[in-house]
Formats: C-alpha cells, sequence, structure tokens
C-alpha cells in the first residue's frame, strides 16, 4: 500500500485503497496517454479478486482488394462462355466437389475445405471511389455531398471505425487496426470510404502505416512489383517499413521518448512484483488489458521481420505475405477487427496487360498469402472464432477489351453488378458456395446479395447485437446494421 500522507487530515477526502501492483498497471496505462477504460474493472478485481468471466473474443479479418479482382479469373470462371468472356485461363478442381477456381491459385484450391464463397455480391457503381466507399462502409446508398475526390466529414463511417465504436476493447490496442497502409490513387488523392466521416474525428480507425504512399509501382512488393502499363520502373522500389504508430494527441516524439524510459522502469518493477509474489492472485485477461502495449507478444505482432524462416516462405517475403502476417498476430493480440489492403490502390485495376500480371504478379502472392493465413489460422485453433472475409470494391466486365493507347495486352473493365466474395472461419463451414452469376459472369442469378449483407456478417461475427447503435459528435444514434448476414455460410 502507499504510507498515508504524514499531514493528512482526518476529515480530507477518502481515495480507494489500491495496491502497489494495480498503481504500476495504472501508471503505465497513463504514461502513453491510451485511456483508462479498464481500470475501473482492474480496481474492482484487484480488491476482491472476484474476477468476472469474460465471453471468448471474436475477431474478423477484412482483405480489401482495391481496384476490383475479375470474378472471371479467379473464383468464377467461365469455361464455357465466348473467347471473349472466359479468358485466358483454364479452371481447375478444388478439394471440394463439384468446385472449381482459377488455374493460379492451387493453393486455395488445396484448402477449399477451409473457406466458402459468395458469387453474387452486387452493387450499382462502377466508378472506383464510389464503389469503394460502397464496399468499405457497407453502405449502397451515397451519403449526401459525396465527393469522389476526397473524404468529407459527411460520408458514411467505414466498417473499422464502425467496428471501433461497438466493439468494446479487449485491451489497450484499438478494436480496429487498417494496414498497410491508407488507398491513396496514384495521383495522390486519398480514396473516400475508409474513414469515420459523420463519426467524427475521435473515432478515425488506426492506420498501421506500414507502407507509406507511394506513386510507383503496384503489387506485392519487392518480389512482384509492377507497372500496369508496363513502363519500366527504374527507381520506383516501395519499402514495407515498421509502422508509423500514431501517438496520442499532445504527446509528442520527445515527450514519448522520456515516457518510455520511466515505463521501461515500471515494467522492471512489475516483473518484480511478479516474482515476488507479494499480491494476491492477479487475471491474466486483465493484467493484459492495461499492459499489452508493453507486452512483447505486441511488439511481435508489429516486426514480422523476426518471424520464422519457414513461416514467412509459408507466407511470402512480401508485402501481401507480411501484412497478413501481421493481421494474424494482431488478432492473436487481441485486436477484433483488422483491414489488411492488400495492394496499394488500383493494385488490381487490370485494365489492360491483364493476364500476365494476374498470372505473375497478383495471383501467386495472393494466393500464397491468404492460403497461409487460412491454413495457420486452422493450424492454432483460432479459425473457429476469426472471420476472414476477401472482397475488392467491384469486379469486372464480362467482355475483355482493349485500350491500345495505354495498353499492349486487353483486360477487364469495372463492373460493380458481380463480383466474388470469400469467406472462412467464425462459423463459416468451408467448401459452400452461396449464389451464383450467370453464363457469363455478369449479374447474379441465385440469392443476390448486398455490401449491405456482407456488413452485417462482419458486424454479427465481432458480436455485435442486431440493435446496437453509434452516436455521431452531437451524440445522436445510429444503427449498426443496414443488411442481413449473408446465409447460407454455417
Amino acid at each position: 500500500m502507499f504510507p498515508p500522507h504524514r499531514h493528512a487530515r482526518s476529515d480530507s477526502p477518502r481515495h480507494p485503497v489500491v495496491s502497489r501492483r494495480f498503481a504500476l498497471q495504472a501508471g503505465a496505462v497513463g504514461l502513453l496517454g491510451l485511456g483508462m477504460d479498464h481500470l475501473g474493472a482492474l480496481r474492482d478485481a484487484d480488491a476482491s479478486g472476484d474476477l468476472a468471466r469474460v465471453a471468448p473474443a471474436r475477431s474478423v479479418i477484412f482483405i480489401f482488394l482495391s481496384g476490383g479482382l475479375g470474378q472471371h479469373d479467379s473464383f468464377d470462371p467461365k469455361p464455357d462462355a465466348p473467347e471473349g468472356i472466359r479468358g485466358e485461363f483454364r479452371p481447375i478442381a478444388t478439394r471440394t466437389s463439384g468446385v472449381h477456381i482459377c488455374e493460379h491459385l492451387p493453393l486455395l484450391a488445396r484448402t477449399s475445405h477451409l473457406w466458402s464463397m459468395v458469387r453474387s455480391l452486387t452493387h450499382a457503381s462502377n466508378d472506383h471511389s464510389a464503389a469503394h466507399h460502397i464496399m468499405l462502409t457497407g453502405r449502397s446508398d451515397l451519403p449526401t455531398g459525396f465527393n469522389p475526390t476526397r473524404p468529407q466529414p459527411t460520408d458514411w463511417p467505414s466498417i473499422p471505425a464502425v467496428a471501433g465504436a461497438a466493439v468494446v476493447p479487449r485491451n489497450n490496442l484499438p478494436p480496429a487496426v487498417v494496414l498497410p497502409e491508407r488507398l491513396v490513387h496514384n495521383t495522390g488523392r486519398v480514396i473516400p470510404g475508409q474513414f469515420a466521416g459523420i463519426m467524427g474525428p475521435r473515432r478515425e480507425p488506426w492506420f498501421l502505416e506500414a507502407s507509406p504512399f507511394d506513386p510507383g509501382a503496384y503489387g506485392a512488393f519487392p518480389q512482384y512489383e509492377f507497372d500496369h502499363q508496363d513502363r519500366p520502373l527504374g527507381r520506383r522500389r516501395r519499402q514495407f517499413l515498421v509502422p508509423d504508430l500514431t501517438l496520442p494527441e499532445g504527446l509528442g516524439r520527445a515527450r514519448l521518448a522520456s515516457r518510455l524510459g520511466l515505463l521501461a522502469h515500471l515494467d522492471s518493477q512489475r516483473a518484480d512484483l511478479d516474482h515476488a509474489g507479494d499480491v494476491g492472485q492477479f487475471d491474466a485477461r486483465r493484467q493484459a488489458a492495461v499492459s499489452l502495449l508493453t507486452d512483447a507478444r505486441v511488439r511481435r505482432a508489429f516486426d514480422v521481420a523476426d518471424a520464422d524462416p519457414r513461416q514467412l516462405d509459408r507466407y511470402g517475403r512480401n508485402a501481401f505475405g507480411w501484412s497478413l502476417l501481421m493481421a494474424r498476430r494482431l488478432v492473436e493480440a487481441g485486436v477484433a477487427l483488422v483491414q489488411v489492403n492488400l495492394g496499394n490502390n488500383e493494385t488490381w485495376d487490370t485494365h489492360g496487360n491483364a493476364f500476365p500480371h494476374l498470372k505473375d504478379c497478383l495471383l501467386p502472392p495472393m494466393d500464397r498469402s491468404v492460403s497461409a493465413l487460412l491454413e495457420d489460422l486452422h493450424g492454432c485453433g483460432l479459425l473457429d472464432s476469426t472471420l476472414v472475409v476477401m472482397a475488392g470494391e467491384f469486379g469486372r466486365t464480362p467482355k475483355i477489351s482493349l485500350l491500345p493507347s495505354a495498353y499492349k495486352l486487353p483486360g477487364r473493365d469495372h463492373w460493380g453488378r458481380v463480383q466474388t466474395v470469400l469467406l472462412a472461419g467464425g462459423g463459416v463451414v468451408g467448401g459452400r458456395v452461396v449464389g451464383a452469376s450467370d453464363r457469363i459472369g455478369g449479374h447474379p442469378v441465385s440469392d443476390p446479395q448486398r455490401p449491405e449483407d456482407l456488413a452485417a456478417t462482419i458486424y454479427r461475427a465481432l458480436g455485435i447485437p442486431p440493435l446496437a447503435a453509434w452516436h455521431d459528435e452531437l451524440e445522436r444514434p445510429h444503427q449498426v446494421y443496414h443488411g442481413a448476414p449473408i446465409g447460407g455460410l454455417s
């Protein structure tokens, strides 16, 4: 216990009596300026030792393919369609009887027992910015004043922003994280739909800038870098950096350095207490709630370079593999939702030179990293409690076309009317196919699903109740759900 003040008056206000251990835990939180949300519970636990049972954590990894993956050339091949529609790739059988996908996704074909897909997701926009906003917010209706050239404070909030507001933090990491970069057009235009919008700036998602904006090459650098128009890359080489974690408001780097020094001292004292055993039993979950940022697991989650070489080889030693490995580690550390932007803006925008770029630069690293993630989560027992979703802002046109002024070889244009979405884990039974597109892959012909339904599937997986609401800066309530979770997956 802290000793009483030597000159304390008997009629002075009484303060809660706390243990030295609790004070060290609280100090670690306060030093970093990361909020005191858990201290009331910690104080109760420290005083009574009566620890409430915690429900199993449920998590989501939302893989977003900015630019739009062609359904014909990935998960919904049309081998019997005319030549100008079916494309250059042939289908291969998956582990699931009767289900075929593109030949350049052999690892996902092998692991199809772990995932299912929806071949009928649809919305009305063929515009990159509008479609990003639709898919990243789970709202098909564009907000009043929507501006495709920049985010607006009147935009709908992104799914990570809503999750960050609606999910109770499990520790002092934010409930929702976006990595490895914000989505920025190669002109420098920031894509709308990925921010908090009308929620207000205090609800912005936490971006881990491991791959800051660079208008150069695309793809899973450094192994699979390319230019859509096959221009020489020259020095345009992107780097995957240690994330630049945004500091709390008012906490500059100089102040952080001094605080981290003191934090290390507190951490040392806490370790001494652990060995000395001078306090009663302390629940590990609640201890993690305030000390996780100084826990080795969290530092490890942000630094994938120290991973086992075999694990790095399985995920891929490139931006796709590193990003998904980081997402898996963050989920393990307690983050509820991790959105992974798999490729900088327009990486999957295959208007031209589509087939060589998909074959050589895009499908192989995606196939490797996503299949490794699913097998990894399955192997360690996390897949049952972690929903994995992979989608883009739209699909691609059935018809193959060529813009000879920009590309040497043909590709496909934007197509919001249908795309295929992959889902795994979090209660999803593997090997299922929900919905179908028509014979040329142009429109849903059965069980159409909306972005609202996909968002509802994510929110349900996070344990958010159907009648949940979030509040804007004027404290006005807004419903979380605008659709129904996709059926037929469980």
